[in-house]
């Protein structure tokens, strides 16, 4: 009987993962849509916190204007990312150039021959493919952006209705209020996590803004957002958008010390935001095992590329927290949990 339920659970699981891959470019467009209804409850309460506004304004108004708000900035972001693209596509020739005066200090200085080494390890690798398939991800995520506005659109006309459906499935009040502590603890976990993250993030990205314009280097807003994106990834995410705009700034310029700046100034940014901020601010609150942030990293991005990193810890958090609440599963809960308290 348990070996049967263990091979049922393990189909299961084998059946889910393959819908994840095969059906990710609906799926992918609908949970980035969940990351939006999550952001646009957190600034209906923050909204509801002001005390003349306070419960006196219907929540369909202050979800329209959420809506609003979040699809009107990324809007005008991708308005200016697609001139900064533009830019740093005219000048890759420019680029590749500066890179090979790159190569040649390097040969001189301290006789190590870049472009042979780089060879070695990359074969015949075209350098500037690596920015040009970078912005055919970008573009391909808004391409979506039509099918992830109508899915949050649906999200926010459904929300009224989730708790008397919940409701008609859990007849009896125990069981109900026991559903309805799991959902509002989810909701609450992921809610907080999305916010503060986007917080951090963006801070994180207007500071390095700044920095990036004071150094001169091109595009600066799309480096800004690379970072601001980057950084919702744990742990990899805060190191490759110090890299990247650190080796570009050394392409861009044709000399190595504005790459050291970019190094510098961005990686004690990052360090500040990520070391001392981010965990100021959320504490211990996702309650997620360092190891199962990193394997839900490796599993989530190689299922569904940069997009299942981003969203791999809230995915996380509520595996967790659902766990938690059923005995069956609880055990799994505490091993993925950070201290084994759920």
């Amino acid at each position: 009987m348990r070996a049967t339920r263990i091979t049922n659970s393990l189909l299961i699981a084998m059946a889910v993962v393959v819908i994840f891959i095969y059906g990710k470019n609906l799926i992918i467009p609908f949970v980035i849509a969940l990351f939006f209804w999550f952001l646009i409850k957190e600034i209906r309460d923050l909204v509801n916190k002001v005390p003349f506004i306070k419960n006196k304004i219907p929540n369909m108004v202050l979800n329209l204007f959420g809506t609003l708000l979040i699809f009107a900035i990324l809007g005008g972001v991708v308005q200016i990312l697609a001139v900064n693209i533009k830019q740093l596509s005219s000048s890759l020739p420019e680029y590749q150039k500066n890179m090979q005066d790159i190569a040649a200090y390097f040969n001189t200085t301290f006789n190590i021959d870049l472009v042979a080494r780089a060879k070695e390890f990359l074969g015949d690798y075209e350098y500037t493919s690596f920015l040009k398939g970078l912005f055919n991800s970008l573009t391909d995520l808004f391409g979506k952006a039509f099918l992830i506005i109508i899915y949050t659109l649906f999200l926010l006309l459904e929300e009224p209705f989730f708790s008397s459906k919940i409701h008609a499935i859990y007849s009896k009040q125990e069981n109900f209020e026991e559903v309805d502590v799991i959902l509002k603890q989810i909701d609450k976990s992921i809610g907080r996590y999305i916010s503060i993250k986007t917080l951090v993030s963006l801070s994180t990205g207007i500071l390095s803004y700044i920095a990036l314009l004071f150094i001169g280097i091109d595009a600066p807003l799309f480096w800004a957002f690379l970072i601001f994106l980057m950084n919702y990834i744990p742990t990899i995410g805060s190191l490759i958008a110090t890299i990247f705009p650190a080796v570009f700034a050394m392409l861009q310029f044709g000399e190595v010390m504005p790459g050291v700046w970019t190094l510098i100034i961005v990686g004690a940014i990052q360090l500040i935001m990520g070391n001392y901020i981010d965990p100021k601010l959320t504490g211990d609150s996702l309650n997620v095992s360092p190891l199962v942030v990193i394997l839900g990293l490796a599993f989530w991005g190689a299922t569904w590329g940069i997009i299942g990193m981003i969203l791999s810890v809230p995915i996380s958090v509520m595996i967790i927290t659902i766990f938690s609440k059923i005995p069956a599963t609880r055990s799994i809960a505490i091993i993925l949990s950070k201290r084994g308290n759920v």
